[in-house]
């Protein structure tokens, strides 16, 4: 996109990689977080901590007082904005790391107060510690604050690990990727989704701060679209969501409301928005600057949002915080609403212009009005939309823990069990492999083609379900659906005649096929390994394949293997793959030398193939790379390398090839392996990233496999090798 700042802050990086943020790939360690969790959440005494809850929720706190009495609302709006920010694009937001508590989404304007909240519930988290997340513990309030408030809600799922720190990784936007998005929201730039800077979602008075509902419309369906939610999904979240609580806009927040946690005093104690209006609190609360509830009961479940928005026409007006808000016409419904804080007081119920466009956009006007007739579609719509937005970016199912786990949904890429392959099936496999036909470059590229798409962020993607064999996979550019088609139907029949002696997961075959690429071309180099094998993976079907959601994990550039290639990406990818530097670098080498470069007229495309033996697992790639002979010279979109003294050209180079080399940190990694005897480090380097990559997102029972075989599995490789 012309002008994008993501484009220009990532051109940055690849017109000087010295600047690349290694950061990310290396993360600090903090306070010894290698207990078991999932053993400490087990032990949880779940009855116990709901009890404790529901007390809190219903203790009002002098220094924070609840609104009618119940802070149930409040910690919906904690756990929905905990998990709002998480977007299709790159997996990247989302409650799973607790990151609400961290800069910048502890200050940004959209999540005014949640401080409280967080405070709210450290004495519950201070009292079971480690036995529950900061993670877990904010979407489970969530979903005990709306029970005791009458909702049943469709599940809930544990298993989210606390970060310690802010996420480096992902990019929230600047200031000029949010000009111009007023009448055409699409031209957001990826991967953001939040049409507005620093919100969860879109500005509630309309888009630009126009009143438009329809304008609005088109805002909530880019913005929601982009966290993976439909048509009927968003109303119901919205309906939902404001079917409980209120908003705050007591007087104008620019007069009176201080600085946000991260600019705060620090006698505030990461506190912020320190409001000097009456009292600060209660009544006299301001967050979002509108003012008011939706519904006649704000702590009940009820129907009461549909039959307000359908019940009362409604006019613009400005709020006691001077924000633009909806009321009814004529003074309707005056008496309807308690007061949160004064039972003396009545009020009208109020709309925003995000509401309104529930009933003046076409399509959610429908969805809403079906709602209204059918109480019991619009409570099952909104508890499976609520159960997908505060576990989207958990992953599997099979990754949630507890007893109200509810069965696995589409979005949740579902996979049939896999079966755990003996010994002698793997050996066994092997030799029919060998004896297909198929290529260490075609095994390769056909088991990183598997692997790539796996994202930590979000742990979808990835070998487990073997959906590299349906579309929209199997068709992407990047996959070569010509030779894959060919690939996968020999490894199908091995697999088909293999059912005559036992099972086999077409996914286990697939990386046991790559397991055994990378083997052959260790044994043509005369340095034995063997990869150790975890089998389990199930293979998904077509029906249970979300191709829409799939579509996202397409890599549009892979820096692995030489695909659109750009240091940024190269980054950006490694860290979604969960690699350190040395195993990114070790990976670009060893792919390279294996032909697991992208085709290009069905042949690997040469760019970083710094070798005279492909196919054969050797240090090439990284010696010639560094060759002092060897003068680069940029050569349009790539880099040639010319022989010094001849003139000759004797390989063309990416931008990521050159960043290995130009990259002082990762020139290191670059030489340690170049050196006389880096062969011996490179060769076991590249066995265990390999196997790092084939194994994200492994199911528990493969896991577990892994674990017998010691931490993480030991591949056999000779350390003494052959020099």
């Amino acid at each position: 996109m012309a002008g994008c700042p993501f484009l220009a802050r990532q051109q940055k990086f690849d017109r000087n990689p010295q600047k690349l943020n290694l950061h990310v790939l290396n993360p600090p360690e903090y306070l010894n977080t290698t207990y078991d969790y999932a053993k400490e959440f087990a032990s949880l005494n779940m009855d116990e901590l709901k009890k404790e809850i529901v007390t809190m929720l219903k203790t009002s706190q002098d220094w924070w007082p609840a609104d009618y009495g119940h802070y149930g609302p409040f910690m919906v709006r904690l756990a929905w904005h905990s998990s709002g920010t998480y977007r299709m694009a790159d997996g990247r937001g989302g409650g799973a790391e607790s990151t609400i508590r961290f800069y910048p989404h502890n200050s940004w304007p959209d999540n005014g107060n949640l401080d409280k909240a967080v405070r709210l519930l450290w004495p519950v988290k201070q009292k079971y510690g480690r036995k529950i997340s900061w993670a877990d513990l904010i979407i489970l309030v969530g979903n005990v604050a709306m029970e005791d408030m009458g909702f049943k809600t469709f599940g809930f799922g544990g298993g989210r690990i606390d970060n310690w720190a802010t996420d480096e990784s992902a990019y929230w936007g600047e200031a000029e990727s949010y000009e111009g998005l007023a009448n055409d929201p699409s031209k957001l730039e990826q991967p953001l989704g939040a049409a507005v800077m620093r919100l969860i979602y879109v500005n509630p008075e309309g888009p630009d701060g126009i009143p438009d509902p329809v304008l609005a419309a088109a805002h909530i369906r880019e913005t929601f679209g982009r966290m993976g939610m439909n048509d009927e999904e968003t109303v119901a979240l919205v309906a939902g969501g404001h079917t409980f609580g209120k908003c705050h806009g007591a007087a104008p927040g620019d007069k009176h409301v201080g600085a946000e946690p991260e600019l705060s005093s620090i006698e505030a104690q990461g506190t912020g928005w320190a409001n000097s209006f009456g009292i600060g609190k209660g009544g006299d609360a301001i967050t979002s600057g509108l003012e008011g509830a939706w519904t006649t009961e704000p702590t009940k479940w009820d129907n009461g949002y549909f039959h307000n928005l359908f019940a009362y026409e409604w006019e613009l007006h400005k709020g006691p915080g001077g924000a633009q808000q909806w009321k009814p016409v004529e003074g309707g419904a005056k008496d309807a609403v308690p007061d949160a804080h004064d039972a003396a007081k009545k009020h009208a119920p109020m709309m925003l212009t995000t509401d309104l466009a529930m009933i003046k956009d076409p399509k959610y006007k429908e969805v809403s009005e079906r709602f209204n007739k059918d109480h019991e579609a619009f409570k099952l719509a909104f508890g499976k939309a609520w159960f997908k937005l505060t576990h989207r970016d958990m992953g599997p199912v099979h990754r949630l823990i507890g007893k109200e786990v509810p069965p696995a949904q589409l979005w949740q890429d579902p996979i049939n069990m896999g079966v755990e392959l003996k010994p002698d099936h793997a050996k066994d496999l092997k030799n029919m492999i060998a004896a297909s036909g198929l290529s260490v470059s075609q095994l390769i590229h056909t088991a990183w083609s598997s692997a790539c798409t796996y994202r930590k962020t979000d742990h979808r993607g990835g070998t487990d379900g073997g959906r590299l064999r349906f579309s929209p996979q199997k068709d992407w550019e990047i996959n070569c659906p010509d030779e894959l088609a060919q690939v996968l139907a020999k490894l199908g029949s091995i697999k088909e005649e293999f059912a005559k002696t036992a099972g086999v997961s077409m996914a286990d075959l697939i990386v046991l096929a790559g397991n055994w690429a990378v083997e052959k071309a260790a044994e043509d180099a005369k340095f034995p390994i063997s990869i150790a094998f975890a089998s389990g993976r199930g293979d998904a079907t077509a029906e249970q394949t979300d191709a829409a959601g799939v579509e996202w994990l397409r890599p549009a550039s892979d820096p692995f293997r030489n695909f659109n290639p750009s240091p940024y990406k190269m980054i950006d990818m490694a860290h979604k793959l969960g690699l350190t530097a040395p195993e990114m670098v070790t990976l670009i080498g060893g792919l390279r030398v294996l032909g697991g470069n992208h085709r290009v007229g069905g042949k690997p495309c040469p760019d970083g193939m710094f070798t005279d033996s492909p196919g054969v697992l050797s240090t090439d790639y990284f010696r010639n790379l560094l060759d002092m002979d060897l003068v680069w010279e940029k050569a349009g979109e790539s880099f040639k390398g010319v022989d010094r003294k001849t003139k000759v050209q004797k390989y063309t180079a990416s931008s990521v090839d050159m960043a290995i080399g130009s990259n002082p940190s990762l020139r290191a990694i670059a030489e340690h392996y170049a050196c006389g005897d880096g062969r011996v480090a490179f060769m076991t380097d590249f066995a265990r990233s390999w196997r790092k990559v084939m194994n994200n997102g492994l199911p528990s029972k493969a896991a577990k496999t892994l674990a017998r075989q010691g931490t993480q599995g030991m591949d056999s490789i000779p350390l003494g090798g052959t020099a």
